[in-house]
């Protein structure tokens, strides 16, 4: 049966923040361009709508019209390779994508020339990292930068990133972000210090007084647990005006969650935004596709090991020597530190979708009960959460 199974790389631009987000469609089982627009049509409820461009990627699929099927929201831009200018229906797609006036991304092949020539406006010109080495990119750059904005796809490392910049390029769409950038912290600094024993506090229960105490040694704390309470994505029909407040609402359970993203936006790193958006997006996936699969009172702790999956890179320490120091339940350590427990397969399937292998990510979320319909919605519903919170 034709099966459409999603995974996502942000476009990071120039100043190191997410510009756009771009959908990998894996179409497996014989699916086909038409059953992709059929998939993506499923998901009308849930779509990103925050503003940033939704670019949409086949992969390997030859592009057909099939695709344009799909009254796509505003803010998509569809990616097309040069050649599919030289097929033989080329006469038909060009009418097509006039007709639409759909926003469009060529990728740049042996083709390019066919496709500019065509009368099809683009919108962006995208480079492929691992076909062109940064002295063709430079050139290449410069030769179609009348023709559209820049863009790089599948940038291997850091370094990548900013061949690619210094090509001219303005923005990349990869997960280089997620190494580490070298520079690794000999201990917890005072601040994250500071974040673990609140929820050490939290997580025990303690007096609210003394939960105070310790947030008004930096005050800078109480207002980040405001904001992130307080954001869209929280939902609450009340503004929560104090920690006190907080408490009245939410519950410790709850709180120890909105606490757990302090300590996941504590990076100093030049690319913290991209890396917390990360965490966040894992985070809220994890606890959606728990949903009827763990226990309700288990949310929470699905949402924390999302979370705290980026830990490593945020931090520049291991994650083991932070858990040490927090007092975390067994399952969400568990899982942070070898994949394992109950919490192990939500974390592999997380991590799974930021990946380029479409059968990889069908198997996990079949080891999980999970249908494609299923899995992608929790993904649109995770990149709109973690877009709704202001760092």
């Amino acid at each position: 049966m034709p099966d459409i199974f999603i995974s996502h790389q942000p476009l990071i631009n120039r100043q190191n923040r997410i510009l756009a987000n771009r959908l990998n469609l894996h179409l497996l089982n014989g699916a086909t361009p038409r059953d992709a627009a059929g998939a993506l049509r499923s998901l009308a409820a849930d779509w990103p709508v925050d503003g940033k461009p939704v670019f949409i990627n086949c992969g390997e699929t030859p592009w057909d019209r099939g695709l344009l099927e799909w009254n796509a929201p505003s803010n998509v831009t569809f990616e097309l390779p040069g050649a599919a200018f030289a097929a033989p229906d080329a006469a038909n797609l060009v009418s097509t994508l006039q007709s639409t006036q759909a926003a469009l991304c060529l990728m740049i092949d042996e083709h390019a020339e066919t496709a500019f020539s065509s009368g099809v406006a683009f919108r962006f010109i995208g480079l492929d990292a691992k076909r062109f080495p940064p002295p063709r990119m430079k050139s290449l750059a410069a030769q179609t930068q009348p023709h559209g904005i820049g863009v790089a796809f599948n940038v291997p490392d850091r370094q990548g990133f900013q061949d690619c910049l210094n090509a001219g390029l303005n923005a990349a769409a990869s997960w280089f972000f997620k190494q580490s950038s070298g520079a690794q912290a000999k201990a917890i600094n005072p601040a994250q210090a500071q974040i673990i024993q609140i929820m050490n506090l939290v997580r025990k229960n303690a007096e609210i007084r003394e939960i105070e105490t310790a947030l008004k040694q930096d005050v800078t704390l109480s207002y980040k647990l405001l904001r992130y309470i307080n954001s869209a994505g929280f939902g609450l029909s009340c503004e929560i005006q104090s920690f006190r407040h907080a408490v009245s609402i939410l519950g410790y359970d709850k709180l120890n969650k909105w606490l757990s993203l302090l300590l996941a936006t504590a990076s100093k790193d030049p690319a913290a935004q991209a890396q917390m958006h990360t965490a966040l997006y894992r985070a809220r996936l994890m606890e959606i596709l728990g949903q009827g699969l763990v226990d309700r009172n288990e949310y929470d702790n699905l949402f924390i090991t999302g979370a705290f999956s980026m830990l490593e890179t945020l931090l520049g320490l291991p994650t083991g020597k932070v858990l040490e120091t927090m007092s975390l339940p067994e399952t969400i350590c568990d899982a942070l530190l070898g994949r394992g427990g109950v919490y192990g397969p939500f974390l592999d399937l997380a991590i799974a979708c930021e990946g380029e292998d479409g059968e990889a990510i069908a198997t996990q979320a079949g080891m999980l009960g999970l249908s494609s319909d299923t899995f992608n919605q929790a993904q649109m519903k995770a990149l709109s959460f973690a877009e709704t919170i202001q760092f």
